[in-house]
């Protein structure tokens, strides 16, 4: 069975940071981006960033873009996102994600997905 489990959200002040974890199992990610989405009520869905499980390659929507780092580690099958100097508006529910043979951009600006997470919540706030 096929299964994205993600974890690491909570509360935190502004400024500060979290680290979100995503574990895929049941596949392998072979010619698959991989990204995190978040979600606010009435704001719809959102890609911020993504990563090519092939070569590496990056994507990250403007308002993230120097504050949160993606990565993978392709041995654990694990997806990370660095949140760093965390903004109130950044609060929303974050669900990882994988598309295949989509590129990273592709898969953010478009919200593509094949498979989709249950979602970890981040709340900034002071």
């Amino acid at each position: 069975q096929r299964q994205l489990v993600e974890s690491g959200g909570g509360l935190v002040q502004p400024g500060g940071s979290l680290r979100l974890s995503c574990e895929f199992s049941g596949f392998t990610l072979d010619y698959y981006s991989i990204g995190w989405f978040r979600q606010t009520p009435g704001q719809g869905r959102e890609g911020i960033s993504c990563i090519s499980n092939t070569d590496g390659s990056t994507f990250y929507v403007d308002s993230v873009r120097g504050r949160f780092t993606i990565s993978r580690d392709r041995i654990k099958n694990m997806v990370y996102l660095q949140m760093n100097n965390l903004k109130p508006e950044d609060t929303a529910v974050y669900h990882c994600a994988a598309a295949w043979l989509t590129s990273p951009a592709d898969m953010c600006i478009m919200t593509k997905s094949n498979y989709w997470g249950q979602g970890t919540q981040v709340t900034v706030s002071s």
